[in-house]
């Protein structure tokens, strides 16, 4: 009798550990498949810092690895919105920067503020006076806003943003875009605002999110536009090689451009996880479990991706070596691997799809070195 009563126990407690582990999993998941956002527009879940001091031009911050990087970097707090640039003084655990700009509510000593990459604001339109156009994308799901950004050239660069950011990441490479002459059409896809829904109400690392990035390319074609450059950021960017790969207009493709690219997607599960301040190594590759099953993400294919075996034009990659979410290792890997047409340029002390905020000028000029021979 008390061994039965030991089975049942033990039964019990196994169920109990495994119902919290499912738990736990799909929580953590849930950071990088279905994130929650700020008022300000980023995820939630990212550190919050306290502004210890102002004097003329300057701020003083809590100190983080974050916080202390060279470039330039949003502060949002509620109703107000900053722009830091260098760094001036560091301390034990405060950094001081230059305070380019605030607008909206005031900033004071004491404020909890988030930093991000996101210093250009709105639309093409206000953040960088461009001309643009808002448009609609007919994709499978229902319509999809985009914005588009007109030029001369036969060329249009259509722009992919990451699952944890929206259209507002390209804002800083449409100036350079509109010098050189190339239309933009910067999208959304499922599951964004203002798009419909994904029917899970999940992401799934490209491989339902392509099919928007082919509505894309055929709005374009249907437009006039000749050969298409893909541009993608951390997930977006691995929807671009999704999409180079499956879709019946890949054979219109002049290039691509990859920036942070999401390579090996259950290391940047727990990369997110571990940004968002979720404690253990376990948790994070509980996550990645949870992701796999709940997605249908199939590992092979995205390893094919990863490894370059389906690309077909020259691609550019950009990435840098502290990238906590989308390892180095697995950008450094697909240049090796395709050298025929792969170009790897590390933008090193940058933050995941924050490399033009580190080095906005090295950043564009590699850029324009890619495009220049595809105009």
């Amino acid at each position: 009798m008390r061994w039965g009563t030991a089975v049942v126990a033990a039964t019990a407690v196994a169920a109990a550990a495994g119902a919290a582990a499912l738990l736990i999993g799909r929580r953590v998941s849930d950071l990088s498949l279905r994130p929650e956002r700020s008022a300000s527009g980023e995820p939630v879940g990212e550190p919050v810092l306290r502004v210890h001091e102002l004097a003329a031009g300057e701020v003083t911050l809590t100190r983080t690895v974050a916080s202390a990087r060279r470039g330039r970097y949003a502060l949002d707090w509620p109703g107000g919105h900053a722009v830091v640039g260098k760094v001036l003084r560091t301390g034990p655990q405060s950094v001081t920067r230059r305070l380019e700009l605030t607008a909206g509510s005031p900033l004071t000593a004491g404020t909890e503020v988030e930093l991000s990459p996101r210093v250009l604001r709105g639309d093409p339109g206000s953040a960088c006076g461009l001309d643009y156009m808002d448009v609609l994308v007919d994709g499978e799901l229902g319509a999809l806003p985009a914005w588009y950004v007109p030029a001369v050239r036969g060329t249009w660069v259509i722009a992919v943003h990451g699952r944890l950011a929206d259209r507002r990441q390209a804002l800083p490479v449409l100036p350079l875009l509109k010098r050189l002459n190339l239309p933009a059409l910067v999208v959304s896809y499922r599951g964004d605002q203002g798009a419909p829904a994904s029917p899970d109400g999940i992401g799934h690392f490209g491989e339902t999110e392509w099919r928007d990035v082919e509505a894309a390319i055929h709005f374009a074609k249907e437009a006039g536009a000749g050969r298409i450059v893909l541009y993608g950021w951390s997930v977006g960017a691995a929807t671009v090689l999704r999409t180079a790969a499956e879709s019946g207009y890949r054979h219109e493709l002049a290039g691509l451009i990859l920036d942070s690219p999401v390579l090996d997607w259950s290391a940047s599960v727990r990369g997110v996880a571990a940004r968002a301040g979720v404690p253990g190594a376990v948790a994070g590759q509980l996550g990645a479990w949870a992701a796999e099953g709940r997605t249908g993400v199939d590992p092979a294919g995205f390893a094919r991706l990863a490894d370059g075996a389906e690309l077909a034009v020259p691609t550019l990659l950009l990435h840098s070596p502290q990238d906590a979410v989308a390892p180095f290792a697995a950008a450094r890997r697909l240049a090796e691997l395709r050298p025929d047409l792969v170009s790897l340029r590390s933008i090193p002390d940058a933050g995941h799809a924050a490399l033009w905020n580190a080095d906005p000028r090295g950043y564009e000029e590699a850029l324009r070195r890619y495009l220049t021979p595809l105009l």
